[in-house]
């Protein structure tokens, strides 16, 4: 990997000519941040998969069988980093302030200095997504801690590394957004905000896979998380919402001895989509009785965006997606799709 710092987006994009100039011959880029064009660069990615899409990786614009970071990495080699996952609607970044400021709390609460301002990070997201002619899609954005050595001391990686992926993504079919989808209680609770603070979207991901594949083996997409002490946390890549007596509530930060992720879609709903739909929103601890007692319960992230639970290992929720998530649902996709996308 390039431990070089990316001080400028635009001088090190100015000077990494040979980089511009390959990715313009296979992505059909004018130059590194150019449009995209139309019409046989098109055809030629999808005759070779290989050429898209065009990944930033540290200062580099390169076609995906290039986009490579060094084995010596300490994000590969011990998950030591931080990330984003976020939204691309009608060409513009969904709530972008808020996923920089997450990045860089989050950066911050691992001791990670991060080698660009957030403007120019805000700056290699755009070039991605016009060196890929994206208007809907999904970014990932990953610091990594670096390349070092094989042991594990962060002072031996001098500079992190920054790499941004415009691409697509789709976690569940369509048609479970109306019919909903069952999930599973895993019985893996979730690390303690003492051992690792789950409010930091770390490269650190392994407590959620392996309550993951717990959700697989049982045939599901999700599981519920529960903190150590039996609260409802989150789901594996999900934040958790359910409806009881038309009011909502949603587990807080801090949840018993362990927490979860303040997801930026689900503060989306409890700020913007619930006063726009006139529903109460109380973030309130709770048991999984209460879950598993509710009218309705829905989950919220940003790959997964509004989706409603039917049933809850064998226990019936709703028949499909219930009146207030339905209601939360179309005023969140009024709002992407329409001209007004907030980037705050």
């Amino acid at each position: 990997m390039n431990a070089t710092p990316t001080t400028s987006t635009a001088r090190t994009h100015a000077g990494n000519g040979a980089a511009a100039a390959q990715a313009a011959s296979v992505g059909g880029v004018g130059g590194v941040g150019g449009a995209a064009k139309p019409g046989p660069a098109t055809d030629q990615w999808r005759a070779d998969p290989g050429a898209t899409p065009i990944i930033y990786v540290n200062g580099q614009m390169l076609p995906k069988r290039d986009a490579m970071v060094s084995v010596y990495d300490h994000g590969l080699l011990y998950g030591d980093g931080v990330f984003e996952g976020i939204r691309v609607y009608r060409g513009k970044i969904f709530k972008c302030q808020s996923h920089m400021d997450r990045l860089y709390r989050c950066a911050e609460a691992i001791h990670l200095r991060v080698p660009v301002s957030q403007r120019e990070m805000i700056q290699i997201q755009r070039d991605c997504i016009s060196a890929n002619g994206l208007k809907e899609g999904y970014i990932r954005l990953l610091v990594t801690r670096g390349v070092g050595t094989l042991g594990l001391d962060p002072r031996r990686c001098p500079v992190a590394g920054v790499i941004c992926i415009a691409d697509q993504i789709r976690l569940y079919p369509e048609e479970a957004y109306k019919s909903g989808m069952k999930v599973v209680v895993a019985k893996r609770p979730k690390t303690p905000v003492a051992c690792l603070d789950p409010r930091i979207k770390s490269l650190n991901y392994l407590n959620n896979i392996l309550a993951k594949m717990e959700a697989i083996e049982a045939g599901c997409d999700e599981a519920i998380m529960l903190s150590t002490d039996g609260y409802v946390t989150e789901c594996t890549g999900d934040n958790l919402f359910i409806i009881k007596g038309g009011k909502m509530f949603t587990p807080p930060p801090i949840c018993g001895e362990s927490g979860l992720l303040e997801g930026v879609t689900r503060k989306f709903v409890i700020e913007t989509l619930a006063k726009d739909c006139k529903v109460s929103c109380e973030e309130k601890l709770m048991r999984l009785d209460e879950v598993l007692s509710a009218d309705e319960v829905f989950l919220t992230g940003t790959a997964a965006e509004i989706i409603a639970v039917h049933s809850i290992g064998d226990k019936k929720i709703s028949d499909g997606e219930g009146p207030i998530t339905g209601k939360l649902r179309h005023r969140f996709r009024e709002i992407v799709t329409s001209e007004h996308v907030p980037e705050d």
